[in-house]
């Protein structure tokens, strides 16, 4: 595998890449990753329905959800939360904080037309009339609950998110074979999902998910709403999941391995 040292130089270079991506190729592979997401997601939820005890229920949907990220990163797909780790490129001067911001405003659009487009198609299919309605109350106790979550418990659990998340990539850029890929994005993220982290894009599913089922099926859904969703949940979730892997591991891993020996702009 490679070392950690020959991951920072490798994803330096890979972070500077995606800033400089054309917009349309950058834009699809985005709605991609929004949507392979979306599937962990659901299958996750599928996975850990009516499960008890709870703890099991919990295990159930994170051994199941890390399937998404597992395709983002061997099918190939631009995932907001991962290119947090694009920091790392501007710290090493191989890329500007403009085309790192670019290349975050456009991935996050594009996952969130991927994860609301699956969310949708799931709902409308009846994909998720499964158990004889029980995988829709669940959709829709699960998405009320991430519609009231307090700010800052948002923010700090988007930061741990992250955290893991970012751990998962960086993994993952240090195989040399896909089953070492896989086995190295798996585990970090079977963690966050076992310990009740939020990831923004995840919640791009989670959220719009019950929001359809609760107006389709007339289910009672007091405080799950768009603007709730929005401004209870995405923002403050957004907000840590960035500082979580920008800092805690783009950040981290610059300083380690590469300061004072950064390279000259391109």
């Amino acid at each position: 595998m490679n070392s950690p040292a020959e991951i920072s130089k490798i994803y330096s270079d890979v972070g500077a890449g995606k800033t400089r991506m054309p917009f349309g190729r950058l834009f699809v592979l985005s709605i991609l990753a929004g949507a392979f997401i979306a599937l962990g997601g659901f299958g996750s939820t599928v996975a850990s329905c009516g499960v008890q005890p709870l703890a099991l229920g919990r295990f159930m949907s994170a051994a199941v959800f890390p399937i998404g990220l597992m395709l983002v990163l061997c099918a190939g797909a631009e995932l907001f939360t991962g290119n947090c780790l694009i920091l790392l490129s501007v710290l090493d001067k191989k890329a500007t904080v403009k085309g790192m911001f670019r290349n975050w405003l456009i991935v996050y659009v594009g996952n969130a037309i991927g994860g609301i487009a699956i969310a949708w198609l799931i709902v409308y299919s009846n994909s998720i009339g499964l158990y004889d309605g029980e995988l829709i109350k669940a959709t829709v106790k699960t998405a009320t609950a991430k519609s009231t979550i307090p700010f800052i418990d948002g923010l700090l659990k988007g930061i741990l998110c992250n955290f893991m998340v970012c751990l998962a990539v960086w993994c993952a850029f240090g195989a040399k074979d896909l089953q070492s890929k896989i086995i190295g994005s798996y585990l970090p993220i079977f963690l966050f999902v076992l310990s009740g982290y939020e990831h923004c894009i995840a919640n791009m599913y989670f959220v719009p998910a019950g929001i359809f089922s609760a107006s389709l099926h007339n289910i009672p859904h007091e405080g799950l709403t768009w603007i709730a969703f929005v401004v209870k949940n995405l923002i403050p979730v957004t907000i840590g999941n960035i500082l979580g892997g920008s800092l805690f591991v783009g950040a981290a891993y610059w300083y380690i391995y590469m300061q004072g020996n950064t390279s000259k702009k391109y």
